[in-house]
């Protein structure tokens, strides 16, 4: 056991052990080998199942980054350009002046449609179809690339179906053949939890003290216009079976260790699996917005479907791009190192990520 793994594996421990956290998983890869699979704490506080590897964790939004690496490598072969226009493969989705989107602009989040229809029920978010023709016909809260805002939902939708238009197959399907399956986890990276699955799955349990001060937070926060609060994540909206068997490409379903990979073939190859080529990578993790999110109020710092340079919103090193989930699971690389981090966790606290950001002080600290 190297001394990095021992020492995350001191630091998940000890979190569990205070009360911070119930389950939780922390991988890191560097230059495309495994160097730290550590977990602690109890998947399931109902059954007492303790988390494995194995174990799978809702991760809400980071599994952004792996939608748009599916999109990175559909590039790769040619079979999507930045540049294609939306409408181009889905004719439908030009309604009411969205006709010059590009994929570029819904990488970047500047397409202009950040939020879903305020009247969307659970059952259509669960249908990729009806959500699919809801988007269509939004209307744009700005000119595509004028202005950058957090698309906290449609970024996935609109990505999904654009895979799906290019390639006839699902967006989950595509992950699973093209990207997880390759790498050896399209059994640990999910858009959809399969229901063979689904007993792998580590149930959420709120964190008091985090849902309280997410209610607290102004009502006027942008975000909150993203769609009805119903389907903001929590504790219960993750565990909906329905919710966490559904195709919803901005929110997703993973281990530690399978995010990590994901990541570290982005960087390198790994065990003969490389993702996207040097040049690629460069370009997909090049600053292409910057100033005020108009959602999240806070860095718009976006490469092509990455935040960079920040973990949540903390400033971190320049070269470091990835994506965190509501709730507290995260996953970053810095090809500056050549290391890739992530970390998944069933206690909920949509305010914070302190466990993501222990486990990556130490693992950059290691490896300086």
């Amino acid at each position: 056991m190297s001394d990095l793994q021992k020492q995350v594996q001191v630091l998940l421990d000890e979190l569990v052990d205070s009360g911070a956290e119930t389950g939780l998983q922390a991988a890191v890869y560097r230059r495309g080998e495994l160097v730290v699979d550590a977990v602690a704490g109890v998947a399931d506080v109902e059954t007492g199942r303790p988390v494995t590897p194995d174990s799978v964790f809702y991760a809400a939004s980071a599994l952004k980054a792996v939608g748009a690496t599916v999109v990175h490598v559909l590039v790769e072969k040619g079979v999507l350009s930045y540049d294609t226009r939306v409408a181009q493969l889905w004719p439908e989705y030009a309604a009411h002046g969205k006709e010059a989107t590009t994929l570029r602009h819904v990488l970047t989040h500047s397409a202009g449609i950040p939020a879903i229809p305020a009247g969307t029920t659970p059952a259509q978010f669960c249908d990729a179809e009806v959500m699919a023709g809801l988007i269509a016909d939004l209307e744009p809260w700005w000119t595509p690339g004028a202005r950058v805002g957090y698309h906290a939902v449609t970024f996935g939708f609109v990505l999904a179906e654009v895979v799906r238009r290019a390639t006839g197959r699902p967006i989950s399907q595509v992950l699973a053949e093209d990207v997880a399956g390759p790498l050896g986890v399209a059994d640990e990276v999910f858009f959809g939890v399969p229901q063979a699955q689904r007993g792998r799955v580590a149930p959420l349990v709120d964190d008091p003290a985090g849902v309280a001060a997410f209610a607290a937070l102004p009502p006027d926060l942008p975000l909150f216009r993203s769609g009805p609060r119903e389907l903001f994540p929590n504790a219960a909206l993750a565990n909906n079976p329905d919710v966490l068997g559904a195709d919803i490409p901005a929110w997703g379903t993973a281990s530690a260790r399978g995010l990590a990979r994901v990541y570290a073939a982005l960087l390198d190859e790994v065990d003969g699996v490389r993702l996207v080529s040097p040049e690629r990578l460069r370009l997909i993790t090049t600053l292409s917005t910057d100033g005020i999110d108009e959602m999240t109020g806070g860095p718009a710092q976006y490469g092509l479907g990455y935040t960079l340079g920040t973990v949540g919103m903390t400033p971190v090193a320049p070269t470091v791009f990835g994506m965190v989930g509501i709730g507290g699971s995260a996953a970053y690389a810095d090809p500056a190192t050549g290391v890739s981090v992530a970390l998944t966790k069933n206690r909920f606290n949509p305010v914070e990520m302190n466990a993501y950001e222990q486990v990556r002080a130490l693992a950059v600290a290691a490896f300086r």
